[in-house]
């Protein structure tokens, strides 16, 4: 009862700003955040400049301890680790695999805050592939740490729909906060000796394999809804993309078009541009049904709608995407 009432002391890990509103729930809750490990400053963006993560940005601001190994081994770390003296670790996209010691050190060992309801979608990029499968539901499990990949017992599952025209990124956002509050309530109940743990079932699982630049380029002999999937899927990282006339462009804001009925469609070529017109998504044939495109992002340039961009070129219609 004397753990119960002072709740449980905290270390957080994470990099990105998908940990913040854990981070904000762990503050505000009835336990306390010792520490925080994050990613090492890294070069990021066209400059190469220096970029220290969201999460070293938050903890440095709330004045929290910072640790950021460039592997989270060996006696140094340990060290550091221990002198925080957490009961639990928790972990929300940090971006590295843990050993076994490293998850067992605290004394209630070391729980996940991963963005799908386990066992599907394990790995890298669940909010990204939940979109581009096409699922109408997505979650977040708080799940206990184990080495095999994000296969540990399931402590607590938050559920929310996902929509039509819904973008890896506003699906980003809405889990991370969701994940937030479901954190708390299991912090809640492993303090309070009330925490069932449930095991997954392995021959149910799936898996989000990393994204990246290469597997986002948009294959136009897919169907239209496959590729309104893959390009809200993409949304806005890694963005997925296409070329005319050589280069690259980012394709956003799509939607299953008319079924064919488009004047200049015909049997055109899939990624040929059947329609596109300055007030105007682009409107282009694939491999069954035409697909609008409202928004694109040319090479070197910002973002901008489909008309904004028809509108800086010359004879776009007709053209092909490859």
């Amino acid at each position: 009862m004397a753990e119960a009432r002072r709740g449980l002391r905290v270390l957080f890990w994470g990099t990105p700003d998908f940990g913040i509103p854990t981070l904000e729930a762990i503050r505000d809750g009835r336990h306390e955040l010792v520490g925080v490990v994050t990613n090492p400053d890294r070069p990021a963006g066209r400059g190469r400049r220096v970029t220290t993560s969201a999460v070293k940005d938050w903890a440095s601001s709330a004045g929290l301890p910072v640790l950021q190994p460039e592997r989270p081994r060996g006696d140094e770390f340990v060290r550091a680790m221990s002198a925080l003296a957490p009961d639990i670790s928790v972990v929300a996209a940090y971006g590295q695999l843990l050993r076994e010691d490293i998850l067992e050190l605290p004394r209630h060992g070391s729980i996940n805050v991963h963005a799908s309801i386990l066992p599907r979608l394990r790995g890298a990029a669940p909010v990204n592939w939940a979109i581009i499968r096409g699922d109408d539901e997505a979650g977040v499990s708080i799940m206990r740490m184990v080495l095999a990949l994000d296969a540990g017992p399931v402590l607590r599952i938050a559920r929310c729909p996902v929509g039509p025209d819904t973008t890896a990124g506003e699906l980003y956002a809405r889990l991370s906060e969701l994940g937030g509050g479901a954190l708390a309530e299991t912090l809640d109940d492993i303090a309070e000796g009330r925490a069932v743990e449930t095991p997954q079932d392995d021959d149910a699982a799936t898996y989000a394999p990393k994204l990246d630049r290469a597997t986002a380029r948009l294959d136009w002999s897919a169907d239209a809804t496959e590729l309104s999937r893959w390009i809200r899927g993409c949304d806005p990282w890694p963005a997925a993309w296409t070329t005319l006339d050589g280069e690259a462009v980012q394709c956003f804001a799509p939607r299953p078009g008319p079924s064919g009925n488009e004047p200049a469609a015909g049997d055109a070529p899939p990624g040929t541009i059947v329609r596109a017109g300055s007030g105007e998504p682009l409107l282009v044939s694939t491999g069954s049904g035409l697909l609008e495109v409202g928004e694109v992002r040319p090479a070197g340039k910002r973002r901008m709608s489909a008309g904004e961009w028809v509108r800086g070129r010359r004879e776009v219609a007709g053209a092909r995407f490859e």
